[in-house]
């Protein structure tokens, strides 16, 4: 079965970013802090990282099949110009699909979902084989958690705290939500990498499956 998790860098706090979409420089410092070189699919976007973050971020790069996305967050990165720096298949949820995106990249690998985020994560199970379906965290995270499809949270967590934004996961319907965990800890300099497993979602899963 595919494992779907959902994971970003989140200050202690609890945000994903800070107010009026502040504070990435911060919470994104550790993509710069060490001296390993990682480089991904956009050449702007080489990491220099930690030994511990480097084998993690790796470890990321080589699980990904497939990304599933807000339009929130496609319509900031510009969609990554057609091409998304873990170079996989990306979903996106909108209600209304751009009409004038002019991608960099020839023929990128993006699809436009409107029925929701639920079937967005059904195309990305079915192109992503093998490897995990990543979900972007705040709203799509939160959907797809009520919704019984996020078998693990993966936070990279920042020592910061932002006073507000946009948390991981707010008013989540079905909570409480118990994480059984972690699963995995990894120290960086300036960042803990951690992974939880979503207790009560992995038999209804396996039943589904």
């Amino acid at each position: 079965m595919t494992k779907i998790y959902t994971g970003a860098s989140m200050s202690l706090d609890g945000y994903i970013s800070g107010p009026e979409e502040s504070g990435f420089d911060l919470l994104f410092d550790w993509y710069n802090n060490g001296d390993v070189v990682v480089e991904t699919a956009r050449p702007e976007l080489t990491m220099t990282l930690t030994e511990p973050s480097a084998a993690y971020f790796r470890h990321v790069i080589g699980t990904e099949g497939a990304l599933v996305v807000g339009r929130k967050l496609f319509d900031v990165t510009n969609g990554w110009e057609g091409r998304h720096p873990l170079d996989v298949p990306v979903f996106v949820v909108t209600h209304n699909p751009p009409t004038d995106w002019k991608p960099a990249e020839p023929d990128p690998p993006f699809t436009f979902v409107t029925e929701g985020v639920e079937a967005a994560i059904e195309q990305a199970v079915a192109v992503a084989g093998e490897k995990a379906v990543a979900v972007n965290g705040g709203t799509m995270a939160r959907q797809a958690l009520e919704a019984g499809l996020i078998d693990e949270i993966w936070i990279d967590l920042v020592p910061l705290l932002l006073g507000g934004g946009t948390p991981m996961f707010d008013q989540v319907k079905t909570a409480p939500v118990s994480l059984e965990g972690p699963i995995s800890i990894v120290e960086g300099q300036a960042v803990t990498h951690l992974r939880y497993l979503v207790k009560r979602l992995q038999s209804d899963r396996s039943e589904q499956g």
